[in-house]
C-alpha cells in the first residue's frame, strides 16, 4: 500500500505469494510486479523503489530489478512516497531485457522537473560480456553476524567467479551503513507525511463524506489508509513536528550525507561494489508482521544506495536448502547503469547461476 513495506502483506488487496513457494512473500514493496515475471506471466514488469522496493523482491523471486540513478527514470505518474528516494525501475527475466527497457524508460521527461536531461546511453550496446580490470568493491559491513550463512556463500562463490573472469575484489568500508535505516525511516516517513496530506478526502482519492470537514479529514483518512502506512505518517509527523525537527529530520539529513560520501571514498578503490540483497532468502507470511522493527531490517543491505541516489541491480545468483532464490546487489556509481548491467551480464553468460522452475 502506497509502496511501503517488505512483503506485500499490507496491500488493501491482499498479500502476493513467492511464485517459488506459496507459503512465502514475494518481497515488497513491488512483489506483484516480481512475482508476475518470476512466473512467466508477463516477459516485464515496472515496479518503484524507494528502500528496496524492486530489489528485494526481485531478490526473493530470482529474477532482474534495477533501481536507476536518482533522476535517471522519469517519475512522473507515480504516486510520491519521498519523493527524495523513490525511483522507476524494471523486473526481466535477464540482463540483456533490464538493459532494454531502461534504454526505454530512461531520458528527460519534462514533466518530472526532478529528471536528468543526461543523454541516455546504449545499455545493451554495453553488454560486452568483458569484466577484465575491473575492480570489485566488497564491503565489510555487508557480511554481518546473522546473516543466512547460504546467502554469503552464494555471494562469494560469485564474486570468485568474477575473478575467473579477470575482476578484481578490494575489501572496503562504508563504516556509516549501520545507521542507514534509522535516517531512512526518519527522511522517507517525513517526506510521506507530506506527500500524503493531500488525500483528505477533498482533494485526490477517497472521500468519506460526514457531517463536518473535520469529520470528513478524520474519517477519509482513518478508513483510507492501512495500519501500516498510518505508522509511517504518524513516524514522519512527529519527525516534522515543532522542537523535533532539528534533532530527527535534519539529524537524518546530516548522516544521508555521510552515507553518500563513504561510497564516494570506496569508488576511490573500486569501479563497482557487490553485496547480498537481503540477509536472508524469501521469509514466511506472517512471519514479521508484528515486529515492524525486525521488517524493516530486511532493507539494511538496499536503504544506503537510496540514500545516495546511486544504480542499484539485484539479480539471481544462487539457491539455498528450500530452492529459494538468492540475489546479489550491483552498486555503481551515479550513471554508470552500463557498468551494473555489463558486469551483471557476464555473470549471467558463465551459466553459474541455474534458474529454477517456479512452483506455480
Amino acid at each position: 500500500e502506497f509502496a511501503m513495506g517488505s512483503s506485500t502483506e499490507n496491500s488493501a488487496f491482499g498479500a502476493t505469494t513467492n511464485p517459488h513457494d506459496l507459503e512465502r512473500v514475494a518481497g515488497g514493496s513491488s512483489g506483484g510486479s516480481a512475482a508476475a515475471v518470476a512466473a512467466h506471466e508477463c516477459l516485464g514488469s515496472l515496479g518503484t523503489d524507494t528502500g528496496g522496493s524492486i530489489r528485494e523482491p526481485a531478490s526473493f523471486c530470482g529474477v532482474v530489478g534495477i533501481k536507476p540513478t536518482y533522476s535517471r527514470v522519469s517519475r512522473y505518474g507515480v504516486i510520491a512516497y519521498a519523493s527524495s528516494l523513490d525511483q522507476v525501475g524494471p523486473f526481466t527475466k535477464s540482463v540483456r531485457d533490464a538493459a532494454i527497457i531502461l534504454r526505454t524508460l530512461a531520458g528527460k521527461d519534462v514533466r518530472d522537473s526532478t529528471c536528468s536531461a543526461r543523454p541516455v546511453p546504449d545499455y545493451e550496446g554495453a553488454l560486452t560480456g568483458d569484466v577484465k580490470g575491473l575492480r570489485i568493491g566488497v564491503p565489510r559491513e555487508y557480511f554481518v553476524e546473522g546473516m543466512q550463512p547460504e546467502v554469503e556463500k552464494s555471494v562469494r562463490a560469485a564474486l570468485k567467479n568474477y575473478e575467473s573472469l579477470g575482476a578484481s575484489t578490494v575489501e572496503i568500508s562504508l563504516p556509516h551503513t549501520g545507521y542507514a535505516v534509522a535516517a531512512y525511516y526518519l527522511i522517507a516517513t517525513a517526506e510521506a507525511s507530506a506527500n500524503l496530506a493531500r488525500y483528505d478526502g477533498i482533494r485526490y482519492g477517497l472521500r468519506v463524506n460526514a457531517d463536518d470537514n473535520v469529520a470528513l479529514y478524520e474519517t477519509t483518512r482513518a478508513q483510507g489508509f492501512g495500519a501500516e502506512v498510518k505508522r509511517r505518517i504518524m513516524l514522519g509527523t512527529f519527525a516534522l513536528s515543532a522542537g523535533y525537527y532539528d534533532a530527527y529530520y535534519l539529524k537524518g539529513q546530516k548522516v544521508r550525507t555521510l552515507i553518500r560520501s563513504d561510497f564516494e571514498r570506496a569508488f576511490e578503490k573500486c569501479d563497482l561494489i557487490v553485496t547480498p540483497v537481503a540477509p536472508t532468502t524469501a521469509f514466511k507470511l506472517g512471519e514479521k508482521m508484528n515486529d515492524p522493527l525486525t521488517m524493516y531490517l530486511s532493507d539494511i543491505f538496499t536503504i544506503s544506495v537510496n540514500l545516495a541516489g546511486l544504480p542499484g541491480m539485484a539479480m539471481p545468483c544462487g539457491h539455498d536448502s528450500n530452492n529459494l532464490p538468492i540475489g546479489m546487489q550491483l552498486i555503481a556509481p551515479p550513471f554508470a547503469e552500463e557498468t551494473i548491467l555489463r558486469t551483471g551480464d557476464a555473470f549471467e553468460r558463465t551459466g553459474a547461476f541455474k534458474p529454477r522452475t517456479p512452483a506455480v
